[in-house]
């Protein structure tokens, strides 16, 4: 023993160490638990996502509406989707007959701004020229038909690749679109469809965690009931040996 020191002091160096010892332990402890508790929340989002609901929406204009970052032009934009439907499906209005009372008020319109400087002894005020730009169209039409190319080469690529449980997957989704449809029109499920793009991405902005608790406890039931399905029948069905062309 060092000359100077008594033995109680030693005690006390000694317990002094261990309790320094052992709160690094629970500290660092503290801090891995966090860690991989961050880990696996980052693991348990939707569809493995790893970036925020904003950017995958495009983080642009459409997403700040989708998102509601601004109340006045979104609940603007749903409002007027809804008005559209309430007039085409509550009223029965036509298409061709609003198209029609449009061109119509817009005649009147111009009418009344080109004749209103005469009237008034005054010079006659040029109307500006409505003309819609080519690239317009262009652009939609390029972009509808890379749109529904590439659905069809999914399609095919499901019925022609042999997976059994993508190709029932497609196929109950297909028919039930089919029922669905039967209970409503088109311009229904447009409106509905308008609706669930606004309203859903910031519910679940809100409330991503729930969500992604319920969806992947949902998920691992139907996954336990593949298994059986799979084990039971799939499993002996023989896979096709044609693989279709993949389409980009």
């Amino acid at each position: 023993m060092p000359e100077g020191i008594s033995a109680e002091e030693l005690v006390n160096n000694i317990m002094e160490t261990l309790s320094d010892g052992a709160s690094k332990h629970k500290s660092v402890s503290f801090f891995e638990e966090q860690k991989s508790g961050s880990v696996s929340s980052q693991l348990n989002r939707l569809f493995g996502r790893q970036k925020p609901i904003h950017h995958l929406l495009g983080g642009g204009k459409s997403a700040d509406v989708l998102l509601w970052r601004n109340k006045k032009i979104s609940s603007g934009v749903l409002a007027g989707a809804a008005a559209v439907w309430v007039l085409f499906e509550w009223l029965n209005y036509h298409f061709l007959s609003f198209i029609c009372f449009a061109l119509i008020f817009g005649l009147i319109a111009q009418f009344v701004w080109s004749n209103a400087s005469g009237i008034l002894n005054r010079s006659r005020s040029e109307v500006p020229r409505l003309v819609l730009p080519e690239e317009l169209f262009v652009n939609l039409a390029k972009t509808i038909s890379i749109q529904v190319n590439r659905g069809l080469g999914f399609l095919q690529d499901i019925a022609c690749g042999g997976d059994i449980k993508h190709f029932l997957m497609v196929v109950l989704s297909l028919f039930a679109v089919a029922v669905i449809s039967s209970w409503c029109n088109f311009m229904t499920i447009l409106f509905l469809g308008f609706v669930g793009a606004h309203t859903l991405p910031v519910l679940y902005e809100r409330y991503e965690d729930q969500v992604d608790g319920f969806v992947y406890n949902v998920l691992g039931q139907f996954q336990g009931h593949y298994r059986k399905l799979d084990s039971g029948f799939l499993s002996k069905i023989p896979k096709g040996k044609f693989m279709g062309k993949k389409h980009d």
